[in-house]
């Protein structure tokens, strides 16, 4: 019975309301049935008749025909419903010939019509420095209203370490072609065993990086089109970028002025901020390797200072960790989530 599977949900916990709402029962009627000693069964009635205004079935029939004419094939109700006006011709309102057509599984895109679908990026997985790399353009105001500066970044995924910068005064694949060349060559990596990923604007799928690529043997990556997680790397990194407290609240004076502020800003994103998601180490120690002896550090000191007082420790120390495995687009969403959490600590009270 209906009000014995309230009652029943309620005792579990339930709040009475999501009750009703799950079963379709207004709370009203549970407090009035409830009253009835001999309540509990269903006793909403509904509909006894069809309704007066209901279409025929030739009315649907007639419907569905004219919807599926030569004529009106490729026209919305929208469409037909003024056009048969015109000619002094009712058939149905525009809403029923909706419903009519979705009951009649014809409300569909048509082939021409169909937005078209980007299948996500495949799945890379970073177990060290140099194997995956992302990179993106984002604006910088310039003191001229309506122009920029971009700013190209280029970040290791492994590490989140900053791998190269460049601030120019125009979007261009010949700028992001030189940038990625130059980081392959000054961190000696192997071009044949690193991705690139990038999203889909103009620069990153011009001809010139695409040539680049090709030639130096350099797997490229593309997000799908205005779809920003698909590139969250690059993303956080603009965010922590922007949201820096020396962030120039206004606009930067020169091409020089903003490739000064980004150079600093590198030097302190690689050395000094410590990371969130790789264990609060800085990039620069998890990109050369020295992260596993400073959380052993870390872990010593918090092991030493238990030992000297344990009654302030209601369970284990902070694990200080990182996740040896980074994805880049995982196909199952746990990957994300178990290579996050080995970065947070555990709970603990000091």
């Amino acid at each position: 019975m209906i009000l014995e599977g309230i009652k029943e949900a309620v005792r579990d916990g339930a709040r009475v309301a999501r009750a009703c709402e799950i079963v379709g029962l207004s709370e009203r009627a549970y407090q009035r049935w409830n009253k009835d000693p001999d309540g509990g069964e269903d006793r909403r009635k509904g509909p006894t008749s069809p309704p007066v205004n209901q279409l025929t079935e030739e009315e649907r029939v007639a419907v569905v025909e004219t919807l599926n004419s030569w004529e009106f094939r490729n026209q919305s109700p929208k469409q037909v419903v003024p056009i048969l006006a015109e000619r002094g011709t009712y058939i149905a309102s525009e809403s029923s010939m909706y419903r009519i057509l979705k009951e009649e599984g014809l409300n569909a895109h048509r082939a021409a019509s169909r937005p078209p679908r980007h299948t996500k990026p495949r799945e890379f997985v970073a177990q060290g420095p140099g194997e995956v790399l992302t990179w993106d353009i984002t604006y910088l105001h310039s003191p001229v209203r309506g122009a920029f500066f971009y700013l190209y970044l280029v970040v290791d995924v492994w590490s989140r370490k900053i791998l190269g910068g460049a601030v120019h005064d125009a979007e261009s694949s010949a700028y992001a072609s030189a940038l990625i060349s130059t980081v392959i060559e000054e961190n000696g990596l192997s071009p044949e065993t690193v991705v690139v990923h990038m999203d889909n604007g103009s620069p990153m799928k011009g001809a010139t990086l695409r040539a680049t690529l090709e030639a130096l043997g350099v797997q490229a990556s593309y997000s799908r089109p205005h779809v920003s997680n698909d590139n969250p790397y690059s993303e956080s990194l603009f965010r922590t970028l922007k949201y820096r407290p020396e962030y120039p609240s206004k606009p930067f004076q020169s091409l020089e002025a903003a490739q000064q502020w980004v150079a600093g800003f590198e030097v302190w994103y690689n050395t000094q901020h410590r990371h969130s998601a790789i264990g609060y180490v800085t990039p620069e120690q998890r990109h050369s390797g020295v992260a596993h002896a400073v959380l052993a550090r870390r872990r010593q000191v918090y092991e030493a200072a238990r030992r000297r007082n344990p009654a302030r420790w209601t369970g284990d120390i902070r694990r200080w960790e990182a996740p040896d495995v980074v994805y880049l687009n995982p196909e199952d969403p746990l990957n994300t989530v178990t290579a996050r959490s080995a970065s947070r600590p555990a709970e603990a009270v000091a």
